[in-house]
């Protein structure tokens, strides 16, 4: 059986082909008879409009690119998660470009989607480079930077967590419960991929102590790439240390596991001998009894997409920054240290 084409529909309609279109469009530049004739044709005949043929003739594409590091990690699954959900309750498509080298990075950064491939581009947790600034200022699509950000982009929509004040928190909930020996286990804070979430709540670490007049020891920090195995490889380090730290504040949830796998190793019990606490409240952090600091993953996601489709609809009159809170959920991991 032949299918049935827009020819079809407008030679019964009695009509032109741009008619149709425009019907098909809701164009208001249709009268209410004509529109109600070739309605009844489309019925008719059963015809459904080719979706490509129909974003094409509005010069648009129904689709939202989003740009994300390694999109197999906890947190980064759950942002897209947000991401995915929100999109799927609009007429838009997600096409999703993971990045997990630094030259995938610099080419999706200095070549944005072109206009014929997606209708806004949604950038999660890469912030951008001073060098990257003159293409995304020069991109023909709207951009929307989730836990991501640069001082001179403040004519982008961005949504973006306060790490600094969620370091603090993690390392004054251990200066509160008494410790003063804290260690912190990061990804590397002069990451190639620029990530600043580490280095913020370094940071964050760092004000604690100061606010706290507790002493800076170096060796009480850790960084690698991100992961568990690398995680529990510092943790062990800084565990066999002759003045072990008697709490570990790690960077990730994912990292915190690492950690704990140090102190079981070690003979350690959590949180009588060591106290530890994460970052994020991934799904597994409550089932480890993890004492974590909460970050508004899945509404982060939702709120950069919800953020691009008010400019795609034409509703954003200014840029909006959005600062996202975080919110301390102690568990058991972490208690006074031991004889203090």
């Amino acid at each position: 059986m032949t299918a049935v084409t827009i020819r079809d529909v407008a030679k019964k309609a009695g009509v032109g082909l741009g008619t149709v279109s425009r019907v098909i469009n809701d164009s208001p530049q249709v009268s209410a008879a004509t529109r109600r004739r070739v309605l009844e044709v489309i019925a008719d005949l059963n015809y459904t409009p080719n979706p490509t043929a129909r974003r094409l003739s509005i010069g648009k594409t129904f689709t939202v690119a989003v740009i994300t590091p390694f999109f197999t990690r906890p947190s980064f699954i759950e942002r897209l998660h947000g991401i995915e959900n929100t999109l799927a309750e609009s007429d838009y498509d997600l096409n999703i470009y993971n990045v997990e080298t630094v030259e995938c990075r610099d080419q999706c950064m200095h070549q944005i989607p072109r206009r014929d491939r997606a209708d806004g581009v949604i950038i999660l947790s890469l912030s951008p480079r001073d060098e990257d600034l003159p293409f995304l200022q020069r991109a023909e699509l709207p951009i929307v930077l989730v836990d991501a950000n640069h001082p001179s982009l403040s004519s982008l929509n961005r949504v973006i967590v306060d790490d600094v004040a969620g370091g603090r928190t993690a390392t004054q909930h251990l200066i509160d419960l008494g410790h003063r020996r804290i260690g912190y286990i990061s990804d590397l804070l002069d990451s190639p991929f620029n990530f600043t979430s580490s280095r913020d709540r370094y940071l964050g670490y760092r004000q604690a102590l100061d606010a706290a007049g507790i002493p800076f020891s170096p060796e009480y920090h850790g960084q690698k790439e991100h992961g568990r195995y690398e995680a529990r490889l510092l943790a062990e380090q800084m565990l066999a240390l002759p003045e072990r730290p008697t709490a570990v504040f790690a960077a990730s949830d994912t990292q915190a596991m690492g950690v704990l796998e140090a102190a079981r190793n070690a003979g350690l019990r959590v949180p009588e001998d060591l106290s530890v606490i994460g970052y994020d409240d991934i799904e597994i952090a409550e089932y480890l009894g993890l004492t974590t600091v909460r970050q508004l993953l899945y509404e982060s996601g939702q709120l950069g997409v919800e953020l691009m489709l008010d400019i795609l609809e034409g509703l954003n009159a200014a840029p909006v920054c959005q600062v996202l809170p975080t919110e301390l959920i102690v568990r058991g991991t972490t208690l006074p240290p031991a004889g203090g």
